[in-house]
C-alpha cells in the first residue's frame, strides 16, 4: 500500500524556484559558433538533481527532511536537510488542525531554515496525514467488477485474462462507490487514491482472479485543511500520504543496507493512534499488524502473531518510542517476543558526512515518516 497517496492540485504561490529541466533537453540547438549545444550541457545535465521535501506534523512539531537524488543515472539518496520546528499542542487535535495560523508559522519557521542549495531548488512537497485518518481497502478485481456488469473492466477470456485498454475510466465510478461504502462518507466529501496490481502491461492482459485494487481514502476536509495551511506557508503540496505507510517506505529502504538478502524481517512503526507492524519476506509484506485492536489482547500477541511461525531475522523500529516506553515496554522486549535483533531508525547511516546535519535528527526515529515523504517526491 505504500505505493498510494492522496494527491493534490491546489497550488500555494511559488517560493522556491529552480532552472527547469525542460530547457536543456533539446539536443538539437546550436549556439553561435555552430557548436551543439546539448554537447556544452552534458556536465549539467549528468550533475542534476531531483529534490523532494517531507513533512511530518505532529506532536514533537513540525519536521522536515529534504532529499536528492541524480536526475540521470539514480544513484544513492542524500539527505540534503534535517529540520524541526515547535508546534504548539493545541494547535492540533487528534487529525484536526485547529489553529491553522500556527501550523503555517511553524512551516515558514521550518522551511526558512533551508540551506540556500535547498531554497532555491524546486522541491516536491508531500505531507503526512495521521493514519487514522485514512482508509485503506483492497479487494479482487473480480469482486468489484463482476463479469455479469458486462463493462470492459470485468471481461476476461476464457483462461481469465483481463484486457486492461480503458481499465482504469471504467473503474473510476466503481472504486468511488466502494470507497463511499466502506467508510461511510458520501463520495463528494472523500479524496481518493487506488491503483490495479498486478498488471501485465508489457502484454495488455492481466489475470481477473490475480488483479487487486487497492483504494486509499480520507475526509476531504482533512486534505484541504493541509492544503491550506501550507498554501499560506508559500508551500504547494504535491501529495498527501498516509504516515504509517510513509514510514514503512523509509524503513525499507534502511533495511536494505543492514539486512542478509533474503532475510525475513519485521518493521514497526509507533505512532499516536498505535503500533502498525509488517513482516517482510522476499521484498514483499506477507502479514501486517495494527494495535490497539479487538483481536489482540496485549502487544506481545499482536507480535506474535505479525511473525507467525517463521524466523525473524532482523526487527526495524520507527516512530516515537517514548509511546512504546510510556506502556513500560521497550526495544529490548520487542526482541525478546520476536527473536531477533532490534534495531531504530535513523537518518545516520544514510547521511553523507560531507553534508553537517542536525546530530539530534540525524539520530531520531520519528524522522523516519518524513524520510518516506521525501523518498516518493525523488521517485516520481
Amino acid at each position: 500500500m505504500h505505493g498510494l497517496a492522496i494527491r493534490t492540485s491546489v497550488r500555494g504561490k511559488r517560493r522556491f524556484a529552480q532552472f527547469p529541466p525542460e530547457r536543456v533537453t533539446n539536443g538539437s540547438r546550436r549556439d553561435a559558433h555552430g557548436r551543439n549545444a546539448m554537447s556544452l550541457l552534458n556536465p549539467l545535465l549528468l550533475g542534476a538533481r531531483r529534490f523532494a521535501a517531507g513533512v511530518d506534523v505532529g506532536a514533537r512539531g513540525v519536521t522536515l527532511v529534504v532529499l536528492s537524488q541524480r536526475v540521470f543515472g539514480g544513484g544513492p539518496l542524500r539527505i540534503e536537510w534535517l529540520g524541526r520546528a515547535p508546534l504548539a499542542r493545541e494547535a492540533l487535535s487528534g487529525v484536526e488542525i485547529v489553529n491553522r495560523q500556527a501550523l503555517a508559522g511553524a512551516l515558514q519557521e521550518v522551511f526558512g531554515a533551508l540551506p540556500p542549495a535547498c531554497a532555491q531548488a524546486t522541491l516536491r512537497c508531500a505531507m503526512a496525514l495521521p493514519a487514522g485518518a485514512t482508509l485503506l481497502a483492497s479487494m479482487p478485481l473480480a469482486r468489484l467488477a463482476p463479469a455479469d456488469r458486462g463493462g470492459r473492466a470485468s471481461r476476461a477470456d476464457q483462461m481469465g485474462r483481463l484486457d486492461i485498454s480503458g481499465l482504469y475510466t471504467e473503474l473510476e465510478p466503481l472504486v468511488l462507490a466502494e470507497a463511499e461504502r466502506v467508510s461511510g462518507v458520501e463520495r463528494a466529501e472523500l479524496a481518493v487514491d487506488w491503483r490495479v496490481g498486478p498488471l501485465a502491461l508489457e502484454c495488455g492482459v492481466a489475470s481477473m482472479h490475480e488483479t487487486q485494487v487497492t483504494i486509499a481514502a480520507t475526509a476531504r476536509a482533512h486534505l484541504e485543511a493541509r492544503i491550506e495551511c501550507a498554501a499560506m506557508a508559500g508551500i504547494a503540496l504535491c501529495a498527501v500520504d498516509d504516515e504509517a505507510h510513509a514510514a514503512l517506505r523509509a524503513i525499507r529502504h534502511a533495511a536494505e543496507f543492514e539486512l542478509q538478502p533474503h532475510e525475513a524481517w519485521v518493521a514497526l512503526w509507533i505512532g499516536a493512534d498505535g503500533v502498525h507492524g509488517w513482516f517482510v519476506a522476499e521484498e514483499a509484506v506477507v502479514r501486517t499488524m495494527r494495535f490497539p485492536a479487538l483481536e489482540h489482547a496485549d502487544l506481545v500477541e499482536a507480535l506474535r502473531d505479525l511473525a507467525g511461525s517463521e524466523q525473524t531475522g532482523c526487527t526495524f523500529v520507527a516512530g516515537d518510542l517514548a509511546l512504546l516506553h510510556s506502556t513500560h515496554f521497550s526495544l529490548a522486549d520487542i526482541g525478546d517476543v520476536l527473536g531477533s535483533p532490534v534495531l531504530p531508525f535513523e537518518c545516520a547511516p544514510l547521511a553523507d558526512i560531507e553534508h553537517p546535519l542536525d546530530a539530534n535528527l540525524l539520530h531520531d526515529p520519528s524522522c523516519a515518516v518524513a524520510f518516506g515523504l521525501a523518498m516518493r517526491g525523488v521517485s516520481e
